[in-house]
């Protein structure tokens, strides 16, 4: 096993060498070691692929599909995201120039922090929210910009968004939204996207949408800022969530054709192509699979209500999640803010495993995430575990 030579320590990326570890992968591979704990730290569906969308990966290796492919993506999967776009969002991306294929929503959001953010300029990030945003901005030389939404119910308003934007000055280029939130579950009104459009609009910036969840929507309707203003959106999606296609690695972004060249340009140095067989399968479901995700909304929902009704007996409160498959709950005053601690204690004593608030960013403080993205049998046990580990403490 060949060891680096020592005159080579530290001889690499200042910047990668500046960044932590993510905290949620970091805990997650902590509390994993612990015997017999149920976890709820990832947000990994516990779903299939649905069958017709494997059966075209299937296919597609039979078939010999096996070269290069375009390096936007195949046809056929660029005219179906470009339609689903046009159903979901009323908005028509070309295919031929509007819509590029990537490895997944991460390099999506990479390519596009990478064809955006020059060193010095400035992202603004409502939080909490996805803690992987924070190193990819850092990488360019950008600074992620975090705004504490927890007073507002973890949505930004645009007076919030007004204030920020005067307060860090000319350097802000773009503003990053999640939504449904992870890790809140928080949807936006389309009456506050409308809001923020009219301040993005006014400061003359991007706006980068990551609607990764929108599929997994609940109570209400999901609406996009991409229906908006469009002509400052990068609309960032993919089919990890929807059905449940982590493996598969299928994100895209959709953009107006200037700024959609230049992430395309930064996505074929990063990766050249996406796998053919990936790119039939996401075809598929994007085609013929439109109604897959239905049967996971309605267990997620279930799943929710579960978990809600539970936290709330053993005294947490939350704002209620309205998409995705998170619940994100404030820890009972007696036990403290130490959101670190507290989760790390009950991952020990309570062997639950759920991810400290404070791996958000700003606002996380004082909170848990839980993903409802496991079985009933495996929730109803793990809040079992909770409400006796909380009635032994209280």
């Amino acid at each position: 096993m060949p060891e680096l030579s020592s005159d080579l320590y530290g001889t690499i990326s200042h910047k990668l060498n500046a960044l932590k570890p993510s905290g949620i992968r970091a805990f997650n591979k902590e509390v994993s070691k612990i015997p017999g704990i149920i976890k709820l730290t990832i947000g990994e569906p516990d779903f299939n692929v649905p069958e017709h969308v494997k059966q075209a990966a299937i296919k597609s290796i039979e078939n010999n599909d096996s070269h290069y492919a375009p390096q936007a993506g195949k046809p056929e999967l660029l005219q179906a995201i470009s339609n689903y776009v046009q159903k979901t969002r009323q908005v028509n991306y070309n295919p031929d120039n509007e819509v590029v294929v990537t490895v997944g929503a991460t390099e999506a959001l990479d390519s596009t922090f990478f064809a955006l953010f020059n060193t010095g300029d400035k992202v603004i990030v409502p939080t909490p929210t996805f803690a992987l945003y924070f190193p990819l901005i850092s990488m360019t030389g950008a600074t992620g910009v975090q705004i504490d939404t927890s007073a507002d119910n973890f949505v930004l308003t645009p007076e919030r968004l007004e204030k920020a934007i005067e307060k860090e000055g000319d350097g802000v280029k773009a503003v990053l939204l999640n939504y449904p939130n992870n890790p809140t579950g928080r949807e936006y009104p389309k009456e506050v996207l409308e809001g923020l459009a009219k301040v993005i609009a006014k400061h003359h910036l991007y706006v980068i949408a990551d609607e990764i969840y929108s599929e997994l929507v609940y109570d209400v309707q999901h609406y996009s800022i991409a229906s908006i203003i469009p002509e400052r959106t990068i609309l960032i999606s993919g089919l990890s969530k929807s059905h449940a296609m982590t493996g598969y690695r299928i994100g895209y972004v959709a953009a107006p054709a200037k700024i959609a060249k230049k992430i395309l340009q930064m996505h074929e140095y990063l990766v050249t192509t996406v796998t053919d067989n990936t790119q039939v399968a996401a075809a598929e479901a994007l085609t013929n699979g439109l109604d897959d995700p239905i049967a996971f909304r309605k267990a997620y929902q279930r799943r929710r209500d579960m978990i809600i009704a539970g936290l709330t007996k053993a005294g947490f409160e939350m704002a209620t999640p309205q998409g995705a498959f998170y619940i994100f709950a404030k820890i009972p005053q007696f036990f403290g803010m130490d959101d670190e601690k507290f989760a790390r204690n009950l991952a020990k004593e309570a062997k639950v495993g759920v991810t400290p608030g404070s791996a958000f960013g700003a606002g996380g403080q004082g909170y848990i995430r839980l993903s409802y993205a496991s079985s009933d049998e495996d929730i109803k046990e793990a809040l079992r575990r909770i409400s006796e580990y909380v009635k032994q403490l209280s």
